[in-house]
């Protein structure tokens, strides 16, 4: 006769985790060490078999650890864009003005002094008194450096 392992009671289920139709690697490897406690001694699992399965655990853990980091990607993306683009402050942008009144198109050279943001997008305040979204940036240089 078998031992019965306490650990399989239902009652020392842990009942903090939420209910999930996902299998995870913890459930795959209670799985495994079940049907090898449990399997005929006269006929025991094949080495091709165990081999398979340990190759199918590798993979779940693989796919698993891949799902963390692009969570942990996303989550990154999330941050706020005052963070992503306070870097510049300091920095002297170049950026393409439009004069309302004649349509004419001119290159502008400010100092970023302040970044904030307006419905999700980063908008850089600059020393000249203006305010430019992010993406309108054509060139970013250290401050009073010149182009060589």
């Amino acid at each position: 006769m078998t031992k019965i392992d306490s650990d399989l009671y239902i009652s020392n289920v842990p009942r903090d985790r939420a209910p999930s139709s996902e299998l995870g690697k913890d459930e795959f490897i209670k799985i495994l060490m079940t049907q090898l406690q449990n399997q005929d001694p006269l006929n025991p699992m094949e080495d091709r078999d165990f081999i398979a399965q340990m190759a199918t655990f590798s993979s779940l853990e693989q796919m698993m650890n891949m799902a963390s980091s692009i969570d942990t990607l996303v989550q990154n993306q999330l941050v706020s864009p005052v963070i992503q683009y306070s870097h510049m402050i300091g920095k002297e942008v170049t950026y393409e003005s439009i004069d309302e009144e004649t349509n004419e198109k001119t290159i502008v050279t400010s100092v970023v002094n302040a970044v904030s943001s307006q419905e999700g997008w980063a908008i850089l305040e600059l020393e000249n008194g203006q305010k430019v979204f992010a993406d309108g940036i054509l060139k970013v240089n250290e401050a009073g450096k010149k182009d060589a």
